[in-house]
């Protein structure tokens, strides 16, 4: 399905976000705030504006974009400043990283696509050092409010309508739909996030409450953790 997107993904973010998205992932990269030297992984990278802009705001931060779908990452080592990034083919659930490898972990939309939420949180806490900053950007089921009708109509007809017109993939777009409305609201994934081992857990909420940053960090002082099964 992402795949079959790739080329008109970029585009798409654009138009469905009403060109909101690039500040969104700058607000996301902003809150992570790398020093220079530290690893960083964007996972679920798609075509590397995450991975990107934390290179833009934070020069000298190493950063891997590790995405499952091979269309995206060829398209993402494309763009102006791609050598910056290494780029790797990894599955959320399942990272070729060794345990707190990284100083911080970002990633944008991913969360409600996984397979298994509880499983990347872990695969994520893993990978992260003790004090490892995590972000994530995703959307969110709507909050009660005037404005929800207009969002519910935006994502129920006007999603799927540019996903056909642009990309010719309304599937795919309606599937952007469903998802976000079977997800988890902000606060159940701060929920989440608490009882997968994350502290110092908080979330704001963009886009009229349909979008929201996410945040926390590794403890200090983690527990041991199992290596992953296969390594």
């Amino acid at each position: 399905m992402f795949g079959g997107v790739a080329r008109r993904y970029d585009l798409l973010n654009r138009l469905i976000s009403l060109g909101q998205d690039r500040r969104w992932r700058r607000l996301a990269v902003s809150r992570l705030a790398p020093r220079s030297g530290e690893r960083v992984l964007d996972l679920g990278a798609g075509t590397g504006d995450l991975a990107l802009e934390a290179v833009r705001q934070f020069p000298g931060v190493r950063v891997i974009a590790a995405d499952l779908t091979p269309e995206m990452v060829r398209l993402g080592r494309r763009k102006p400043g791609a050598q910056s990034v290494r780029w790797v083919i990894a599955e959320a659930g399942n990272l070729p990283f060794a345990q707190g490898a990284f100083d911080g972990t970002i990633s944008g939309f991913l969360l409600r696509n996984v397979e298994s939420l509880d499983g990347a949180l872990a695969e994520q806490l893993r990978v992260l050092r003790p004090d490892g900053g995590w972000v994530a950007l995703d959307t969110t089921p709507a909050c009660p409010s005037l404005f929800r009708p207009l969002i519910e109509l935006h994502f129920r007809l006007v999603i799927p309508l540019l996903g056909r017109l642009v990309a010719g993939r309304v599937q795919a777009y309606r599937w952007l739909t469903a998802s976000t409305r079977g997800f988890l609201a902000a606060e159940e994934l701060a929920e989440r996030l608490a009882k997968a081992g994350f502290e110092s857990v908080g979330f704001r909420r963009l886009m009229l409450g349909a979008i929201a940053v996410h945040w926390a960090a590794r403890s200090p002082h983690p527990a041991a953790q199992p290596a992953p099964a296969g390594s």
